[in-house]
């Protein structure tokens, strides 16, 4: 081992003594997230949320529509004043633009027969003076969130082109008074449910590429172990238990294949194994610690960090094996690889200055830049539609997660009032 790595990298030898930073503090269960903007982007879409009319429970969905936009960093809000439009009003677009609107949403909040309650909604271009659309989302009582969330993803992709992320999930590890829990909550970090809690350390959660499992490791047999649970039954199954530590699980695109990090043949190396378990195919050989596995988005490749050369550095392989291909120079100390959904960027953590921050690599140029301020930043997961990243940073001596834009001007603090919060794992596109 490498005298002085760092204090994340220490789990190269079996990945899993991550678990030690999640040893800090405790916080309850079922707390929610809270939420703190903490920068803005540049040029915004100015858009107006009027209230919606209709049931009285309205202003909850219109709240979760403009939480939304303004955390994405991508809009800015015009105060509506006191003005109720349904999808059905009349709209006056020149008082609108003289607010400062480029889009105005109008909406409605009703119950249909069978109970369930349905929201329906306008979008207006207010410089063209005509609607771009709408739709109306027929929920449960108890999934209103769920509508507003699904009203914001399509302001955001009508107004940017792009998918909105709003509707998708956010996957972490919440240390509570010596128990660990597995928890899953909305993007916005509302909605908190747990999926497992153990008494031993549960580590590097990754999604299935159709959100219905979550692999990761679990330290209750004393020792780690890669489990894939799934979300809608509750139950899991071992896939990987080898010899030594097992660890690091990444999804292949396919849904198929973890990469998992081995160390069942004397240090720890990476393997591919089908995500149902079975014989695993190594697919990386060096005398030094191969860790952190990421499959590209295509497939193709294998992203991991290593310190064969001598300091710990970013690789790459074939999916299938065979020669490594060196990606990290500048510096030092580059771990935790994380290729964009679109294949375009790879985020990593850094060491600079003896502080640990996420950077962006554009992979056509090979150019990097540090997008976080100086501080102890893990575990970065990319937003689905690649726009933002989640990671964990340290505030205060706990754990909180920090999302960013991949430009660095927009950000936003998550954390439990009280709980140490580790190692999140950005959710898929909800099918």
């Amino acid at each position: 081992m490498i005298p002085g790595i760092f204090p994340i990298f220490r789990f190269l030898r079996v990945r899993c003594l991550v678990a030690s930073l999640l040893l800090l503090g405790g916080g309850l269960a079922q707390a929610q997230l809270s939420i703190e903007i903490t920068g803005g982007s540049g040029r915004k879409i100015p858009v107006a949320i009027a209230d919606f009319g209709g049931d009285t429970e309205v202003s909850a969905l219109v709240a979760v529509v403009r939480g939304d936009l303004e955390m994405s960093g991508l809009f800015t809000l015009i105060d509506p004043g006191s003005t109720t439009l349904t999808e059905n009003s009349s709209v006056d677009y020149a008082a609108w633009k003289s607010r400062g609107a480029d889009a105005l949403v109008t909406g409605s909040l009703g119950r249909a027969a069978d109970g369930r309650l349905e929201a329906r909604f306008r979008l207006h271009d207010v410089n063209l003076q005509s609607p771009l659309g709408g739709a109306a989302y027929l929920v449960a009582p108890a999934q209103l969130r769920v509508a507003g969330h699904r009203i914001a993803d399509y302001i955001h992709e009508k107004l940017t082109g792009e998918k909105g992320i709003f509707s998708t999930r956010i996957a972490f590890v919440l240390k509570s008074g010596g128990r660990y829990r597995l928890q899953i909550a909305d993007a916005d970090g509302q909605n908190v449910q747990t999926a497992l809690v153990s008494n031993e350390p549960i580590i590097s959660p990754a999604w299935s590429p159709d959100g219905s499992r979550i692999a990761y490791v679990s330290f209750e047999n004393k020792k780690p172990i890669v489990f894939v649970h799934s979300l809608a039954t509750g139950g899991r199954q071992v896939a990987a238990n080898f010899k030594g530590s097992n660890s690091a699980p990444a999804w292949s695109p396919d849904g198929q294949r973890l990469a998992v990090a081995l160390t069942r043949d004397g240090h720890s190396q990476v393997y591919a194994i089908s995500a149902n378990g079975g014989a695993p195919t190594r697919l990386t050989t060096s005398a030094g610690i191969d860790t952190e596995p990421q499959f590209s988005a295509d497939g193709a490749h294998v992203y991991f960090t290593s310190d064969r050369g001598g300091s710990p550095q970013i690789y790459r392989v074939s999916s299938g094996g065979g020669a490594a291909e060196r990606m990290t120079f500048d510096g030092s100390y580059n771990v935790s690889p994380r290729p964009s959904p679109d294949g375009r960027n790879l985020a990593f953590i850094t060491r600079r200055d003896g502080r640990f921050q996420l950077a962006i690599m554009d992979l056509a140029t090979r150019q990097t830049r540090v997008i976080s301020s100086p501080g102890r930043d893990e575990s970065p997961s990319f937003a689905p539609n690649g726009r933002m990243i989640v990671l964990a940073s340290e505030s205060g001596g706990r754990g909180i997660l920090t999302t960013l834009s991949i430009d660095g001007r927009a950000g936003r603090r998550l954390s439990v009032s009280s709980g140490d919060v580790r190692e999140p794992a950005w959710g898929p596109f909800p099918k």
